[in-house]
């Protein structure tokens, strides 16, 4: 299925939250929408809601760190619609110690995803009903895939095998 800029992914969505699309890019017959993070939770629901649309599955959350950049930090939500057989991603821009709304609500299947994107790189997701590290154990220091991460880690860590650390 071609898509332009006609298609319902981008006309529907742009009729209805108008100047809350930041940007939208069409690459590949692949459609990303750069939305204001105060609209996510109505736009989600608006997409999964929609009887054209029908987004029933989000398929992933994952975060991307552009330090140096401002804002630092995109949350890119992957979406398909298993009845339309089409695709989707919304991206939102956030600063380092700003949250995202959870979609848990709106889609089970977020929960995981989003304390992954937490536990890397230390975003927040309001609303999430057990935010906590799901990788990195509870006590662990920093966010490995932050861009400004040590390479070697943080000096001084525990090791759990009991070996002298080497100079």
């Amino acid at each position: 299925m071609a898509v332009g800029p006609d298609s319902i992914l981008v006309k529907n969505i742009r009729e209805k939250f108008g100047q809350a699309i930041l940007d939208t890019v069409i690459f590949r017959d692949a459609v990303s929408h750069l939305i204001k993070k105060d609209i996510l939770i109505e736009i989600c629901s608006f997409l999964k809601e929609d009887p054209a649309l029908q987004f029933n599955f989000l398929s992933d959350v994952v975060g991307s760190d552009y330090y140096p950049q401002n804002p630092r930090f995109e949350v890119v939500y992957h979406l398909y619609s298993i009845p339309q057989r089409h695709r989707l991603r919304l991206k939102v821009k956030i600063e380092e110690e700003e949250a995202v709304p959870s979609v848990t609500s709106i889609w089970k299947g977020a929960d995981w995803a989003e304390r992954e994107a937490y536990d890397m790189f230390g975003i927040e997701f309001e609303g999430h009903p057990d935010l906590r590290r799901i990788y990195m154990p509870q006590d662990w220091e920093g966010f490995p895939l932050r861009k400004d991460y040590p390479l070697k880690g943080y000096k001084d860590r525990y090791n759990p095998y009991g070996e002298e650390k080497k100079s």
